[in-house]
């Protein structure tokens, strides 16, 4: 299993983390919200000389989703979401590209919808559907039992949780996913965010204790 993380920049300002996941013997792979800067996911999608299976998408926000149609256009890939989130992939109201800057016409239906459980095969590389809505309703995370890796999106950051006053945000849901969907995984478990660094599920079960971010 090859993993590769790409800090794109964006309109907003906050580099967006990008991770390719690539099974080198079958040469699949899976990008992870790609928020811009498609030059440089196509550089590596060639590097690794890997076939671009899915486009799949933490979330509905601009910031994750704005390199979708050229990615698509030049290097195929099926785009996956959790059907909660699907709305906002053709709702600027919801994906906030306005806000952040980013053309309307970037906007993109889903190829396909995910639901919680469902299981994504990237060549021998199983990865397991969580929804933890909280940040979007439909905003989920990608685990890897095997790889011992979770992709968490704007749910889970390095010492706090993803912003909760947005479009179909809510405070009470994202303390729910991250409480019992997330921290309930093996604690060395590796944390990959869609912003910042990473961390490990140990590392963050404290913050939820008392219900305050981590201040280093």
């Amino acid at each position: 299993m090859i993993l590769k993380r790409l800090k794109l920049n964006t309109p907003l300002g906050e580099p967006t983390n990008c991770y390719i996941i690539a099974d080198e013997n079958k040469k699949e792979a899976m990008v992870i919200d790609p928020g811009g800067e498609v030059d440089k996911i196509v550089d590596m999608l060639n590097t690794l000389a890997v076939n671009l299976k899915y486009i799949y998408l933490t979330h509905c926000h601009g910031d994750h989703i704005a390199g979708i149609p050229e990615l698509k256009r030049r290097c195929g890939g099926k785009v996956l979401i959790h059907r909660d989130d699907a709305e906002g992939l053709v709702n600027k109201d919801i994906s906030l590209i306005n806000y952040i800057g980013v053309e309307e016409e970037r906007l993109l239906a889903a190829d396909a919808r995910v639901d919680d459980g469902d299981t994504i095969h990237v060549g021998d590389i199983k990865l397991k559907v969580i929804h933890t809505p909280g940040h979007t309703k439909g905003g989920s995370s990608l685990y890897s039992e095997e790889y011992k890796m979770l992709f968490s999106g704007d749910t889970l950051f390095h010492g706090t949780w993803g912003r909760t006053d947005l479009p179909t945000s809510s405070f009470e849901d994202i303390i729910k996913s991250i409480s019992y969907k997330l921290l309930v995984l093996p604690e060395d478990t590796i944390v990959y965010p869609g912003h910042g660094k990473s961390t490990m599920i140990s590392e963050e079960e404290p913050i939820y204790y008392d219900l305050k971010p981590r201040e280093d």
